[in-house]
């Protein structure tokens, strides 16, 4: 009688190393802040992304979507329903710089260090494929593959008008109106709920409007201002085999960043764009295993987008 293949449990290094390096940190800045609160925030996050991670790599190829979804509510729900809702911490952008400037060393602004502007260093963008609760919402949508490529033109540029209009904001009322952030204030959760309203409505518009569930991160979020200065540096990137590649694009198709993931590996270049967010879908989708994720040193300038570009008609 045939046995059951035994699970190989080989394959939980990498969510074992994720929750490792978070616990690691986690006990690294409670014992230089002496808050034990860090402690388990960070203990509880690296946790949420280990067992979402261990849940995807046990789960066959079509059923995997499941385990980031998973990672996504965990720690999505975690930041946003408790250290915004109930804790009253200002989790938005502009939070972030007003703690800082403040030099409130907030829960905020430890996330935004961590996993915003240092993390990309080490994990890429994986925060925005994982871990975040406007996209926990948005990846529900129901298109979740964008057949029209990204927009022309100055689309792009939003992101960075956003960014200038929050820094302009925060200008105005550091130096202008004299505010100051206080800790778990009304005002910090007016501010919470206020933006976070506005991003999902839209995020979710755009979503309907482009049939693109990922248009907002595309085009209008400003946290990858952040993140693209330094995922350019990071050391996990996704790599293909390009003796097993056939360049059937399915990869190409799939990438919800609009990434053409193909063409770096025929070129024998890991999937250096900062838009890559390490959700792992081109994975999924080859047949013939082509490609994976990997640990290296490379620069990142390099950016291989589909684009809805208009034809030109030649008279």
């Amino acid at each position: 009688m045939k046995t059951e293949d035994a699970f190989d449990f080989s394959k939980m290094r990498r969510p074992l190393t994720v929750m490792v390096i978070f616990w690691g940190i986690a006990i690294t800045i409670w014992q230089v802040t002496g808050k034990i609160f860090f402690l388990y925030n960070f203990v509880y996050i690296g946790t949420a992304l280990g067992v979402g991670m261990g849940v995807y790599t046990a789960l066959p190829k079509r059923q995997k979507l499941w385990g980031r979804r998973l990672a996504q509510f965990l720690v999505g729900s975690y930041m946003l329903v408790f250290l915004g809702l109930f804790q009253h911490e200002n989790m938005q952008i502009e939070g972030f710089f007003f703690y800082l400037l403040s030099g409130f060393f907030a829960g905020s602004v430890i996330h935004y260090l961590v996993a915003k502007i240092a993390g990309p260093l080490i994990f890429n963008r994986g925060w925005c494929g994982w871990a975040c609760w406007t996209a926990m919402v948005l990846d529900l949508l129901p298109y979740k593959r964008n057949k029209q490529g990204r927009l022309p033109g100055k689309w792009g540029y939003l992101r960075y008008a956003h960014f200038a209009i929050s820094m302009g904001l925060l200008v105005a009322l550091w130096w202008g109106w004299n505010y100051r952030p206080q800790a778990q204030s009304v005002i910090e959760l007016y501010w919470l709920v206020v933006g976070n309203v506005l991003y999902y409505t839209v995020g979710i518009a755009l979503a309907y409007a482009l049939q693109d569930n990922r248009a907002y991160c595309k085009y209008v979020c400003p946290i990858p201002t952040l993140q693209k200065i330094t995922s350019r540096f990071a050391l996990a990137k996704i790599v293909g085999d390009v003796e097993k590649c056939t360049d059937c694009k399915a990869c190409n198709k799939m990438c919800p960043m609009d990434i053409r993931v193909s063409e770096y590996v025929l070129s024998n270049q890991r999937v250096v764009s900062t838009e890559c967010i390490l959700c792992f879908e081109c994975i999924n989708v080859c047949v013939l295993n082509a490609l994976s994720t990997s640990v290296g040193l490379d620069f990142g300038n390099r950016e291989l987008l589909t684009t809805n570009a208009p034809v030109k008609v030649s008279k």
